[in-house]
């Protein structure tokens, strides 16, 4: 395995600066799509800035194998519609406790909550900065 150590790697890019980066747009837009399936304590994670892995990591919590499934469904179909992308490698989907989107530069988990605590990649990856993600406005009732 070779590692390009030439590229000039940005680590501590500013919000403005991320806003312009499409995987950064990815990772929001799937932290939204999950959230769009009732996806719980969303997590994304800029683990570009300590790995050569990936750009960003988005965690999401489901709490039964379809609803796991139904986040790692709408996201595929949210980036694909946005960004006209298809994940590299998908794994999981059969078991469902556990769903791995592999974008290259994104990676969305989609996990069971047991599992997510189980494995604890936040922890794992604990370096990593973590990053705030925008979640649409819910609009309110006018109050009467």
């Amino acid at each position: 395995m070779t590692i390009a150590t030439d590229i000039d790697t940005p680590t501590e890019l500013t919000l403005s600066e991320r806003e312009n980066d499409q995987s950064y747009q990815m990772a929001q837009a799937a932290a939204v799509a999950a959230d769009d399936r009732k996806g719980e304590n969303i997590v994304l994670l800029a683990i570009g800035e300590v790995s050569s892995l990936a750009e960003y990591f988005v965690i999401a919590s489901g709490f039964s194998k379809a609803q796991v499934r139904a986040i790692s469904v709408n996201v595929e179909e949210e980036l694909s519609k946005k960004f006209g992308r298809k994940p590299r490698n998908i794994a999981g989907e059969q078991d469902g406790t556990w769903v791995l989107l592999d974008y290259g530069d994104v990676i969305v988990h989609a996990m069971m909550a047991q599992e997510r605590e189980y494995y604890d990649l936040e922890a794992f990856w604990g370096h990593a900065p973590k990053l705030e993600v925008f979640l649409p406005e819910v609009p309110t009732a006018p109050e009467d």
